[in-house]
């Protein structure tokens, strides 16, 4: 069979489990999309046009693989600036101003464009850009709309709405104000009810529902009127024909002012770099490790931003929630955003009278959210463990954006980061005689299959590029060392790099060393720190929790191995299927048995990434083997097991053993082999016991039960369950 013919039969089987993940994107596409146009001014039907038209162009001529284009989260404050200045149809011709810009940095390989920013002052911008959305939204959460004429004033104002908020008599103002805490709590707490039947549906979308189901409630049960205030209502989402008629054309008459295309440049910026770090972390979730043609998914981009400006819709950008949702959801190529824009439109099509009985806190709950993700207490007890110089960084961009702007809030960052790199370097004409370098030489040795790379001199985000050039022609099947011994200066940002090039190698088999960095010093025991040659002693502390007690004891008791210590290299975990969406941050806790044949363990992975990130704790058991198995996964069969069947995932049968096929979910690639190995003794043996999941890479099992830390009891049941299995399988 040919290539094409190949390429056309693997994305014709992979089309049900796209078609599924387009579906669920969608769902939170539909309120997410609503409540950014209206948190920007803009109609809430502004949201949608952009994602149904980001979603058909980039699945048409974009370069990435599973990212999901639509309006983006960042772009909130900066869009309701150009609106308010501009006027909606000025506004709409700045957009389609900023869509051809991109358009332009895609044609002109402006796709490195993000690696000359450093990552504390992105995350300080962001950061900003989150208390934008959060200060600005807070108050029409709790039914209190007001007009501040500052960013600062709406979160100097936030008390005083909690106040006015506790105080209100009018009936409709407090079923609104319950409206938006409830979906606040919704938002906050969703993710850890950790249901699979209760996550099919993401949390945005229980919103909706609940609050069309209160409003029904009202209408055909207790035959009253709705009582939320109808101000806060959204208000009424026009037919496709009234969309068409009503449509806003761009104004172009300001092309000539400097207001325009300083809202033009701000727009271009934030949408790019939000854009850029949406498809780099997407990379990293895709299970293939595919890397993205970035400067064909930036023209891409800048095609639908022009299209949606005409059409009336927002910025069209990569969305890093989304695309998460994405590949949880088993999404493997574009065409999940082509079907996530198919169903918007179905949605808008179907159910438009539907949407106006959404309270608007309850939307904007949804973004308070959002804003909270985007600046949370956490990111900054992170920036602050990296480093003290690197809060500095945050903090004053952050502060620089809310009172002057973005674009002069991330050139302050750079400044100071700047200032920070020579004042760490002690001279002036040391920082700018070694600011322009590295040298970066790479070779493949000799005879091997291994390639070298020497940084020298002084190794920054102003130089990263070149040695990103480097890095990135090496396959990542391959084996490659970084040498920073020869270096005197690696800098916070190419330091997150380099862990994030570890990851990708790692996940395609390849293996990424970085050396040379023991003659270094930092502040700070963070990875991801500053390095620079100066002595600076550190000191750890080593105290047990009473867990790490008990477990202490339970090895004593059982003749284990304890090992409390955070491990991050667990290459033993990479190959389970598991793993494929998901980032292991560390294992520690380890009991381990006859030389970690047995090894139970804490661990700590993520789900997503940015503001869709989930770390989740949980305790599992590895068993080395002394044959090779076939490789699956078996779980508890349940109603979302039999849904999944529709979407391509086929449980596999087991003849004679119809109770065990109706209990279990099995799955895997080679049939044949896995129904051979599945005899009757290890049936009988999980037909038997309690449930847990249990999968096989070929020489070693995963097991774990409830994705949360287990208690001592539940690690005793966990360790025999594993240690009797392996001797079922092993008497086979």
């Amino acid at each position: 069979m040919s290539p094409k013919k190949n390429k056309i039969k693997d994305f014709l089987s992979a089309l049900p489990k796209n078609i599924f993940s387009g579906f669920v994107v969608s769902l939170i596409a539909l309120p997410l999309g609503l409540g950014l146009a209206m948190a920007s001014e803009a109609p809430p039907i502004a949201g949608i046009i952009s994602a149904i038209v980001g979603g058909i162009v980039v699945f048409i001529f974009g370069g990435s693989y599973v990212t999901i284009a639509g309006p983006g989260n960042g772009l909130v404050g900066v869009l309701l600036i150009a609106i308010t200045a501009l006027g909606l149809e000025s506004a709409y011709a700045a957009i389609i101003c900023s869509g051809i810009l991109i358009l332009l940095l895609g044609f002109f390989r402006m796709g490195k464009l993000a690696d000359f920013f450093p990552s504390s002052a992105i995350q300080g911008m962001l950061a900003a850009i989150g208390l934008i959305i959060l200060g600005k939204q807070f108050h029409i959460m709790l039914a209190h709309k007001i007009k501040c004429e500052d960013t600062l004033d709406y979160l100097f104002e936030i008390p005083f709405t909690i106040n006015h908020a506790l105080n209100y008599q009018n009936k409709g103002l407090i079923f609104a104000t319950l409206a938006g805490i409830l979906s606040l709590a919704i938002m906050l707490f969703y993710s850890k009810i950790r249901n699979k039947y209760l996550q099919l549906i993401p949390a945005p979308m229980w919103i909706v529902i609940l609050s069309i189901g209160f409003s029904y409630y009202f209408e055909l049960v207790a035959h009253e009127a709705n009582p939320i205030a109808k101000e806060y209502m959204i208000s009424g989402i026009p037919s496709i024909q009234t969309i068409i008629a009503d449509m806003h054309l761009p104004n172009f008459s300001s092309i000539g002012s400097f207001s325009f295309w300083s809202s033009v440049l701000a727009i271009t910026l934030i949408a790019s770099i939000e854009s850029l770090l949406s498809i780099k972390a997407v990379d990293k979730l895709d299970p293939e490790k595919r890397r993205s043609n970035v400067n064909k998914d930036l023209k891409a981009l800048g095609l639908a931003t022009i299209g949606s400006g005409f059409l009336g819709g927002l910025n069209v950008v990569a969305v890093i929630a989304r695309s998460s949702v994405n590949v949880n959801n088993g999404a493997s190529n574009r065409s999940s955003n082509f079907f996530h824009a198919v169903f918007l439109v179905l949605f808008i099509v179907l159910f438009t009278t539907q949407l106006t009985r959404i309270p608007l806190p309850a939307l904007m709950a949804i973004l308070v959210y959002t804003g909270y993700k985007l600046a949370s207490p956490n990111l900054i007890k992170k920036i602050f463990s990296i480093g003290k110089e690197q809060f500095i960084i945050f903090f004053v961009t952050l502060l620089v954006t809310l009172k002057i702007g973005l674009i002069t809030g991330i050139l302050a960052g750079v400044i100071v980061t700047l200032i920070i790199h020579i004042v760490i370097n002690k001279t002036v004409s040391l920082f700018f005689r070694n600011v322009m370098k590295p040298n970066v030489l790479m070779y493949q040795e000799e005879g091997q299959d291994n390639y070298y790379v020497s940084v020298k001199h002084f190794c920054s985000f102003l130089n990263y590029y070149k040695l990103k050039d480097k890095l990135d022609a090496v396959p990542e099947d391959k084996d490659i060392i970084v040498d920073f011994s020869m270096c005197g200066f690696v800098d916070h940002t190419v330091m997150e790099n380099m862990h994030d090039y570890q990851e990708l190698f790692k996940k395609r088999d390849g293996h990424f060393d970085v050396i040379g960095l023991d003659m270094h010093d930092t502040d700070s025991e963070h990875p991801f720190a500053l390095r620079r040659l100066l002595p600076v002693p550190n000191i750890i502390k080593n105290n047990l929790t009473r867990r790490q007690t008990s477990m202490e004891d339970l090895a004593k008791d059982y003749h284990l191995n304890y090992n409390s210590k955070k491990l991050r290299h667990v290459y033993f975990l990479n190959h389970f299927l598991f793993f494929n969406t998901k980032t292991i941050n560390y294992i520690y806790n380890q009991l381990s048995y006859e030389n970690s044949i047995l090894n139970l363990f804490d661990i700590e992975f993520s789900e997503g990434e940015f503001i869709a990130k989930e770390v989740i704790r949980s305790t599992m058991l590895h068993i080395k083997l002394d044959h090779t198995i076939p490789e699956f996964t078996l779980d508890r069969e349940g109603f979302l097991e039999k849904v999944y069947a529709f979407a391509g995932f086929k449980d596999i049968p087991i003849q004679n053993h119809s109770d065990f096929s109706n209990r279990f979910y099995l799955l895997g690639d080679n049939e044949e082999a896995i129904t051979a190995f599945f005899n009757d003794d290890l049936v009988h043996f999980f037909e038997s016991n309690p449930y847990y999941h249990v999968e096989s890479n070929g020489e070693s099992l995963l097991i774990f039960g409830k994705q949360r830390l287990a208690s001592i009891k539940e690690i005793k049941a966990l360790f025999d369950f594993g240690k009797r299995l392996k001797e079922v399988i092993e008497h086979e």
